[in-house]
């Protein structure tokens, strides 16, 4: 998820650099702000690229030539998409898809023929060095099969994706649950990828069309936000109330040490909207609670829904980028008082849950004794 990491950069550079432009006493960096939303804008419209290089590094351990292969091998790929039209003007656009697609071609073709030997009068070219040239040529024959096999394929994901926008509080409410049903297996990346990169459709005002939710948001569609908002219900309140939760249910004696990480880890979800240290937490000891947990995240989705609170966010539902995201929202102060109702039922739902049933939430194992602690004292 190494492209991910560089969104909140440049979600800050877009949105500071956009709305210096508007402040009027802030005219004399006319230039500077319009480098800075142009330093943004630049890495939402290079989104596959990206991908394509991080998912290749991400899958060799940081090897650098699989990303300059996967890099290589998607720009091959996009200009055989741009010259290959699936009807009169519309070339194929496999998206952040495409990016993913070359990136795992590049690893496999990395760890394939990253030692291979050519003759010597060719050996310059042998080992890592091979790589990117036989990622370009696979590039070129994923660039043709799009043509015949990604029509059908782009316009399933274009309904499915317009069902899920168009169903409201159903579509809402599905992805929530989904989205923290698979982060077990580590598959919550896939359904976030569709959803915030590709699922719906927004023609900017320069004509560029785009696709997704979280790319829509920042490019000024009033109607982009419905599959954010709701985390911010849970990542700023929510989880931090769960937090406090399992800290008052620890036993006396584990108090401290749970104190410290429920502590830091609820305020880094406030912060930033990194939760997995508080999920991880009690996922597997305590699945009652996973479920009761991802349950409400479709919910916080749906309330959100229902009251018309559109915001995005360029990483994660904390609070820096609520205030990085303000500015394009539609109702955000409404988050602040519903999502401390959400507070308030995490907290009693949790309580509730580990006392009634017993769970072996953080705190409340067992405190294993040494065995000379256990002996007997002798008569």
């Amino acid at each position: 998820m190494m492209p991910i990491a560089v969104l909140p950069a440049a979600a800050l550079l877009l949105r500071l650099g956009n709305y210096f432009q508007t402040v009027s006493w802030l005219t004399w960096g006319g230039t500077i702000w319009q480098v800075m939303e142009a330093g943004g804008q630049a890495v939402f419209d290079n989104l596959p690229l990206l991908f394509a290089i991080g998912v290749a590094i991400g899958f060799t351990e940081g090897a650098g030539a699989a990303g300059l292969a996967a890099g290589v091998g998607y720009v091959v790929l996009k200009g055989i998409n741009g010259i290959s039209e699936v009807s009169p003007g519309q070339p194929v656009d496999m998206g952040v898809l495409g990016g993913i697609l070359m990136g795992l071609i590049a690893a496999v073709l990395y760890d394939r023929f990253k030692g291979i030997h050519l003759p010597d009068y060719l050996a310059f070219f042998g080992g890592r060095r091979f790589v990117p040239i036989i990622t370009a040529f696979a590039g070129m024959g994923v660039g043709l099969l799009a043509y015949f096999i990604w029509p059908p394929i782009g316009r399933g994901i274009q309904d499915f994706g317009d069902w899920i926008v168009g169903a409201g509080a159903l579509g809402v409410f599905i992805y929530g649950i989904a989205n923290r049903g698979l982060l077990p297996i580590g598959l919550h990346h896939i359904i976030n990828t569709l959803v915030w990169f590709e699922f719906g459709t927004y023609k900017a005002p320069g004509g560029k069309v785009v696709h997704g939710d979280l790319t829509r948001y920042f490019e000024g569609d009033p109607e982009a936000g419905i599959f954010m908002a709701g985390w911010y219900f849970v990542m700023m309140f929510g989880l931090p109330a769960a937090c406090f939760a399992m800290w008052r249910a620890a036993d006396r004696d584990n108090k401290k040490s749970t104190g410290a990480i429920m502590g830091s880890s609820g305020f880094t979800s406030f912060l930033t909207g990194i939760t997995e240290p508080i999920e991880f937490s009690f996922m597997f000891v305590a699945p009652l609670l996973y479920a009761t947990h991802a349950l409400l995240c479709g919910i916080a989705l749906v309330v959100a829904e229902q009251l018309g609170i559109l915001i995005g966010f360029g990483f994660s539902a904390g609070l820096i980028d609520y205030f990085v995201s303000f500015g394009l929202a539609t109702n955000p102060l409404l988050i602040i008082p519903v999502g401390l109702a959400f507070a308030g039922v995490y907290f009693v739902l949790f309580s509730a849950s580990i006392r009634v049933f017993n769970l072996a939430t953080p705190g409340r194992e067992p405190v294993e004794t040494s065995p000379r602690q256990a002996e007997p004292a002798p008569a």
